[in-house]
């Protein structure tokens, strides 16, 4: 499980919201609850879709895959 930092910001009656350490995670909700579930939802999306492409543009190759921990 990562962990990440979500940003929340209300614009009218809409949730906006991002992930700072992950370009193009970012959604909208009516609710606080909704922006975050979709937040969720957007986060696994792109990590999926990431990892499909890297295991593409390495195929037929030689490749080395490991998990990595970073503390930050």
């Amino acid at each position: 499980m990562e962990k990440f930092t979500a940003v929340f910001q209300q614009e009218g009656e809409w949730w906006m919201a991002y992930v700072e350490e992950l370009p193009g995670a970012n959604t909208q909700g009516k609710s606080l609850d909704e922006a975050r579930e979709n937040l969720k939802e957007a986060i696994q999306l792109i990590i999926e879709a990431n990892r499909e492409l890297a295991r593409r543009a390495t195929q037929g190759r030689t490749v080395l895959r490991e998990e990595m921990v970073v503390a930050v």
